[in-house]
């Protein structure tokens, strides 16, 4: 009897957690499967930047109406924001889609190829989802339907966020999630999830990581001020060029001296140097931008503090002086351990053991942090390269050849699915 009880309380320990919404979802999936595609298909063509996404937020907000939800529109500027409400007493689980796209032109040879152009920072460009988000929208639209369909039997209510300016925009001091959570959009929410699709891994797989995810990135700008001189007389001038050479070596020493990598990586890059004018003037002043990557507060702020040091201290030991400016933009992406415990199995079960992938930390950043630093959020990578692809060759994100495999489409739909059905039965 001890053994057959033991038993039991075994099996019972599996079947926690799992909804028996699953085998619908799974069915309603491959239905939808087509119009998901076609969605995205559609928004690939029309791509609209950072809080432009006015065609976009239009036909995502009549699509959650058409479904019977509770629609807001024009949240965080352009974004849209649909609530479920199910048929039985449970937790609001959030899933989270970004709308935008790039300032890039693209080169596929699709015949749903980009169509859009726009201005960017004072220049004529074209517009291209060089980084997924269309799939993303498609995606959630797909499950929006799917949920709706089963809304009787949900254990509680779904909110559906679609969100503006993921890729910030240039004009503006806050975008997307940051300028959302502002504006209430989770004060109701008990949990929430996202994904993304991945170009560098295969179509059917999920990439997941507990703890740091994804980096922190914060911007740098940094002016050093010498001395002006005939470049003929250098001991006449107190030389910025010099100066900032050496500041930017000095930087170099914070991942190599300062940073314990066997924890978490750290970048520090100069991504531009603006400094004279002529061939024999050494000028007064050199500015410098960069970039900023770092996993987790604790990390943030050590590193800042040694750009800070290093650049001011080089530049006064060189007789100039520096002026050093940090801009916060967006915190690391942490999935919760605990929530990522929660979630593994249910990963297991909607990919199929073998195709979830335990990832390292990565150096990109995503703004769903926001959203994580106001209620426990789980995020997670799509595979969207095709089968058999080389992560090596195949085009990044954010380049004009960028491309994505629809056949992992299915896959997201029913993996945030399961999150949310999942989720509310582990809420007791």
């Amino acid at each position: 009897m001890k053994k057959i009880l033991i038993f039991l309380c075994f099996v019972g320990s599996i079947a926690y957690g799992q909804s028996p919404l699953r085998s619908q979802i799974d069915q309603k999936a491959t239905e939808i499967e087509s119009k998901v595609i076609e969605w995205r298909r559609d928004f690939h063509k029309y791509p609209e930047l950072g809080n432009q996404e006015f065609r976009t937020a239009k036909i995502v907000a009549e699509h959650l109406r058409s479904l019977g939800m509770e629609v807001t529109e024009e949240v965080a500027v352009t974004g849209v924001v649909g609530v479920l409400r199910g048929g039985k007493p449970g937790p609001m689980v959030a899933l989270r889609a970004d709308m935008d796209a790039l300032p890039v032109t693209e080169r596929n040879d699709l015949p749903f190829k980009s169509v859009n152009t726009a201005v960017y920072n004072g220049q004529e460009t074209g517009v291209m989802h060089a980084c997924g988000h269309d799939s993303h929208v498609a995606i959630l639209m797909g499950v929006a339907e799917i949920m709706a369909s089963m809304k009787d039997q949900l254990k509680g209510s779904v909110k559906f966020i679609f969100q503006p300016a993921e890729e910030g925009v240039y004009d503006v001091d806050i975008a997307g999630a940051e300028l959302m959570v502002k504006e209430g959009v989770m004060e109701d929410v008990d949990a929430i999830f996202g994904l993304h699709i991945w170009a560098h891994i295969e179509a059917g797989k999920i990439g997941y990581r507990s703890g740091p995810f994804m980096a922190a990135v914060d911007n740098l700008e940094v002016t050093i001020t010498g001395t002006q001189a005939h470049g003929a007389a250098p001991w006449s001038s107190v030389d910025p060029i010099v100066t900032s050479a050496q500041a930017i070596m000095g930087l170099q020493t914070i991942l190599s001296r300062n940073v314990n990598i066997t924890e978490n990586p750290a970048v520090v890059t100069v991504g531009a140097i603006h400094g004279g004018i002529r061939h024999n003037i050494i000028p007064e002043k050199v500015e410098m931008i960069g970039t900023i990557r770092t996993f987790g507060d604790e990390q943030q702020t050590l590193v800042h503090k040694r750009i800070t040091e290093i650049i001011t201290n080089i530049a006064e030991s060189a007789g100039a002086k520096a002026d050093v400016n940090i801009g916060k933009l967006y915190p690391s992406t942490v999935n919760p351990p605990e929530l990522t415990a929660q979630m593994l199995p249910t990963m297991d079960a909607v990919a199929g053991t073998g195709n979830v992938i335990a990832m390292p930390p990565v150096t990109g950043a995503e703004d769903f942090s926001f959203f994580q630093r106001e209620k426990p959020g789980f995020f997670i990578f799509l595979g969207g390269m095709k089968k058999g692809g080389d992560p090596l060759t195949t085009p990044s994100h954010h380049t004009p050849d960028f491309f994505i495999e629809e056949s992992g489409f299915k896959l997201g739909v029913r993996a945030l699915s399961y999150f949310a059905v999942d989720y509310m039965e582990k809420i007791k």
